[in-house]
């Protein structure tokens, strides 16, 4: 069955076809457009998307949303991104799946994984998910667009930057279940504090759908302001955490023989052993949330935790890989905040071998940039760093905080990094490579792995 045919995209839209085509899948970038796709033509600050038209179609496009005539099938209407909107909101308005959401400061991405392999693992084939990080303004109506007729589940990332966002973004997933990962500092920039951040995360409440369930973080000193969030909307609150209190609570967390961790969970009279494949308490939290919306779902406790035992490490965000020259490598070079820093330079600190830390600025903290810098020296000291490389104008407070107390090298950018840890790697290292996105860091892993000469642009 197709995805989509043109007089549907045409009814969703308002938009009118100019011939009978069906699509089974839908893009917004020319560049991943694939055979039987919908293109979605936008018109942007940078670009226009109609200028792509003809490579669209040369993938292997059935069809296009357009705004400006083209000879090519299309529908067109009068506004392509509100199009997209319109056809994610069809998409949601038309499935019969459990709908679950998923925001918070950190670790959304890695829960949404988590939890898409978790209900995966039951539900084979059955499953919807957004993919990437598209988690915005349009990367939410994309996901909900591409998600299948008949799924049984559909699990949707949403971020924010501003307060407002979430609500809008939550309007048209409308959830039935809706998890807040953790609150920490992150676009601080853009808030007063983090109880504005955690305000603003609880927007995604406000769209649960009748008899829906909030997920909430216990341990967070947040939590009531959460709750008190989720009040007016959700039928049932749950909570995770470490703390006896929590609903849904780690009883024991060991590290286990190949470097993940050997849990113990309570979920009210159930009791869960499982190992989980990634390091780190930070990914016990996770899978405490995941495990919460399984439940909440209907899902299979028993294979959930056969899937988070078998969960690899996502690009960017924890996955790992030996270099050339046998070095082990954790990347983390897609995102970084106060606390994200915090808790891989935890996990660093379990790995044997000389550890190195290759570490880039963190971004839109706002008049409070160079206290959350320098703070990083304590975790710093606690992973047994012996050799750090400090990426980003951001980070001299940490330089200076560092002076004399560990050895580090402070460049002004990826490409000076890349070059800096090619004259330092050791066979036996251990580098953890993190940053904010803008930073580029993304490259130096690529350099690890071979993908581009190690002092390449």
């Amino acid at each position: 069955m197709s995805l989509w045919t043109a007089q549907e995209i045409a009814a969703a839209t308002g938009g009118t076809a100019s011939a009978d085509f069906a699509v089974s899948g839908v893009a917004f970038d020319s560049r991943e457009v694939g055979p039987g796709d919908l293109f979605v033509a936008m018109s942007g600050e940078a670009t226009d998307g109609h200028r792509f038209l003809d490579q669209a179609f040369g993938q292997g496009a059935a069809g296009a949303l357009v705004s400006n005539p083209t000879d090519h099938p299309h529908v067109r209407v009068a506004d392509s991104f509100r199009a997209l909107e319109d056809l994610g909101r069809a998409s949601r308005a038309r499935t019969q799946a459990t709908i679950i959401g998923v925001t918070g400061s950190v670790g959304k991405t890695s829960a949404k994984e988590a939890l898409y392999a978790a209900l995966e693992r039951g539900w084979r084939g059955a499953v919807h998910r957004s993919v990437k990080s598209y988690n915005n303004h349009t990367g939410v109506p994309l996901s909900l667009a591409r998600m299948p007729r008949d799924v049984r589940a559909g699990v949707f990332e949403m971020g924010m930057n501003h307060a407002g966002e979430l609500s809008t973004l939550t309007a048209m997933v409308r959830p039935h279940i809706a998890i807040v990962t953790a609150i920490a500092p992150a676009h601080t920039e853009f808030f007063p504090d983090e109880s504005a951040i955690a305000d603003a995360k609880g927007e995604i409440f406000q769209g649960l759908q009748p008899g829906g369930t909030a997920i909430i973080p216990y341990d967070s000193p947040h939590r009531d302001r959460l709750i008190a969030a989720a009040r007016p909307y959700a039928d049932r609150i749950v909570t995770f955490g470490f703390d006896p209190a929590a609903d849904v609570r780690a009883v024991e967390a060991m590290r286990g023989a190949t470097g993940g961790s050997f849990v113990t969970a309570r979920l009210g009279d159930k009791e869960l052993n499982f190992t989980l494949s990634q390091p780190g308490r930070h990914w016990v939290s996770n899978a405490l949330a995941v495990l919460a919306a399984v439940d909440a779902a209907g899902g299979d406790l028993g294979l959930a935790g056969l899937a988070l035992a078998e969960l690899g490490g996502l690009a960017g965000r924890g996955a790992r890989f030996r270099a050339g020259n046998g070095a082990l490598v954790i990347d983390e070079s897609y995102n970084a905040n106060p606390a994200s820093m915090r808790a891989t330079l935890a996990v660093l600190a379990e790995e044997p071998g000389r550890h190195v830390a290759v570490l880039g600025e963190m971004r839109e903290l706002g008049e409070d940039s160079a206290d959350y810098h320098a703070g990083l020296v304590e975790p710093i000291l606690a992973a047994r760093v012996e050799r750090a490389l400090l990426v980003g104008e951001s980070m001299a407070p940490l330089a200076a905080a560092l002076e004399g107390r560990v050895d580090f090298v402070h460049v002004a950018d990826a490409k000076a990094a890349r070059e800096a840890l090619a004259a330092i790697i050791a066979p036996d290292d251990v580098v953890l490579i993190k940053g904010s996105n803008g930073v580029g860091l993304s490259r130096v892993v690529a350099a690890l792995r071979g993908d581009i000469p190690t002092g390449g642009a």
